[in-house]
């Protein structure tokens, strides 16, 4: 009997997977995907999209050419549980497909429960499909009122909250940008350098800050227009509110009864292998490494792609997994919306510039030559 493995998710991980699957099959075994979309988001260059600097089939990945070329059953559809006693994968609209071997691999959302309003009235930056639904029609809205200028919330400013406002800026001729920090300083997790010069860049591109504000409550007005309220009192009227806050997981997982840790992330080992379930991977945001820190970054996603295709393949052979160190600095080159960038690793830091937004921009596209298109 063939060995069964399944991937939930099309993230970048799995993408890597799927193509070194392609280049290097293994015998016996039956490869399904599950996933909702056709086309998955490359992060690396979705900033770059907003902006006005890639197309859409530049900055995502065909699942059915990668599927096809690994000889993998494509199964588009939303997972809703896992029954593991039976290793069945629960799905919305079709029958449970069954696994010998699981992997998953499908990031993370906004977390925005905890605000009222926020679920109803808020476009959150992911699911990334849903997203730029809602961004196109921004766009052609504004097209068809050319005089009119868009005023827009980004709530959440952390680097993909910066990114967007500054992407935003770009791509919307006539708006108004306002940016939402619940700390008195944006990217926390970044360098101080890092800090300072997007602080001055969006300053300078006339965005709003609101540093030190948390959002209490989104209200819809009685003209459609939002209310954005803040702890503090601070109230400001936006037509378009973007969530770009801190990362949570699906609900499904925890409710499955797989090992997460607070906050609903697979707990993994240094194998990338579930701490609960030995039989289960998981790879990317969705992963929580429990021995490294790791930011929720898509660099840490490209990179475990190897790793996770070794450990899969070793499993089904029997062989002994081999662990996955995690770089401890890497290089971050972050997109300023007007065809420069900003690159920083550790402690080094330089200011941005067209040269690098070259580099990244040679960087992402070699990244997406790897994959199959249509």
């Amino acid at each position: 009997m063939p060995k069964k493995l399944v991937l939930i998710g099309g993230g970048h991980s799995h993408a890597l997977v799927l193509r070194l699957l392609g280049n290097k099959p293994l015998s016996g075994v039956r490869l399904a995907l599950i996933t909702p979309d056709i086309y998955t988001p490359y992060s690396g260059m979705l900033p770059g999209h907003i902006a006005g600097f890639y197309s859409y089939s530049q900055c995502h990945i065909d699942l059915q050419s990668l599927s096809n070329f690994a000889h993998a059953q494509l199964c588009l559809d939303h997972v809703i549980g896992l029954d593991l006693n039976n290793k069945k994968v629960l799905c919305a609209n079709q029958p449970a497909v069954d696994f010998d071997i699981l992997s998953i691999d499908i990031g993370s959302t906004p977390s925005k429960l905890s605000v009222p309003g926020a679920a109803e009235y808020t476009i959150a930056a992911k699911p990334v499909a849903q997203f730029l639904e809602h961004w196109y029609k921004l766009q052609e809205n504004a097209v068809k009122n050319p005089q009119k200028s868009l005023n827009i919330a980004i709530v959440g400013g952390g680097a993909g909250g910066v990114e967007l406002a500054l992407s935003m800026v770009a791509g919307l001729r006539k708006s108004e940008v306002h940016l939402f920090q619940s700390s008195q300083e944006l990217m926390p997790s970044h360098h101080q350098l890092v800090r300072r010069i997007m602080r001055d860049i969006l300053i300078n591109k006339d965005v709003k800050l609101h540093l030190g504000e948390r959002v209490c409550e989104v209200v819809e007005l009685i003209n459609k227009r939002l209310a954005i309220k803040c702890e503090s009192g601070l109230m400001v009227t936006c037509d378009y509110a973007f969530w770009v806050t801190q990362a949570s997981a699906a609900s499904w997982l925890k409710a499955a009864g797989i090992g997460t840790d607070d906050q609903g992330f697979i707990l993994v080992n240094d194998y990338l292998q579930s701490v609960t379930h030995p039989h289960i991977f998981a790879a990317g945001d969705i992963a929580k490494m429990i021995n490294y820190e790791l930011p929720k970054a898509g660099v840490f996603a490209v990179r475990q792609g190897k790793p996770l295709y070794e450990n899969l393949r070793r499993m089904i052979s029997g062989a002994s997994l081999k662990p996955y160190k995690p770089q401890t600095t890497y290089l971050s080159l972050i997109g300023t919306g007007d065809g420069r960038a900003l690159a920083n690793r550790g402690n080094l830091t330089l200011p941005p510039h067209q040269l690098w937004w070259c580099w990244k921009d040679l960087i992402d596209r070699n990244f997406m030559e790897q994959f199959p298109h249509q």
